[in-house]
């Protein structure tokens, strides 16, 4: 798949929107968070915070919306096609590609030598993308719980509580932090691992291909 050609049908620039939305709202989460947790500079708490649930209402509200359009948005059914059809058939189980689960493992893991991805995504992507959903979700629930305002909140107290505790939901907000942080390098990663085109479509909507 290396040679194959990246046409704009496969990220709609809708969709490039929402991707660069995510990747602004992820960047500010990250340091507004890390700096919540360790403030390694002076005068800067209030806006840390403001920064972090602004960037946090954001981000659910694009995942939201991202999700809605999945299913009125058409893309591409592969890559290097420009033939299209509804974005959420590309996230669902396919036959073309569903049986080859162990053989992309497989090739990421550097025990195959040929990619075996034969339709937009791969079944490992598939599974990792629609992880994010639920886990998206998670995290925001876990910053809630832990937020002065709204943790005494039942639906928020709940989780606390069975979780043990403030200290301990904090503990699984942080990790989650790196959770996010280090799928999306790896997604960087395996995204661009036959070459850069799927980043010149994500971010300057540019077209390689023959």
């Amino acid at each position: 798949m290396s040679g194959a050609a990246h046409y704009r049908e496969a990220h709609p620039l809708v969709f490039v929107m929402t991707h660069w939305i995510n990747l602004i709202c992820m960047v500010m989460l990250a340091f507004s968070g890390f700096y919540i947790h360790f403030p390694f500079f002076g005068g800067f708490m209030g806006v840390a915070r403001g920064m972090h649930f602004v960037a946090m209402y954001v981000i659910l509200i694009n995942l939201t919306f991202r999700i809605i359009a999945a299913f009125f948005v058409k893309t591409a059914v592969d890559l290097g096609s420009r033939e299209v059809d509804t974005d959420i058939k590309n996230w669902l189980p396919q036959a073309k590609n569903r049986h080859q689960f162990f053989e992309t493992v497989k090739y990421y893991l550097f025990l195959r030598k040929e990619a075996v991805i034969s339709a937009k995504y791969g079944s490992l992507q598939k599974i990792a993308y629609l992880a994010t959903i639920p886990l998206t979700y998670l995290m925001a629930y876990t910053g809630f719980s832990i937020y002065g305002p709204t943790m005494n909140w039942g639906f928020f107290a709940g989780g606390v509580d069975m979780v043990g505790g403030p200290m301990n939901m904090r503990i699984i907000h942080y990790f989650m932090m790196w959770v996010f942080i280090v799928f999306t390098m790896i997604h960087a990663y395996l995204a661009n691992i036959y070459n850069f085109s799927p980043s010149k479509i994500i971010f300057a909507w540019k077209e390689t291909g023959h």
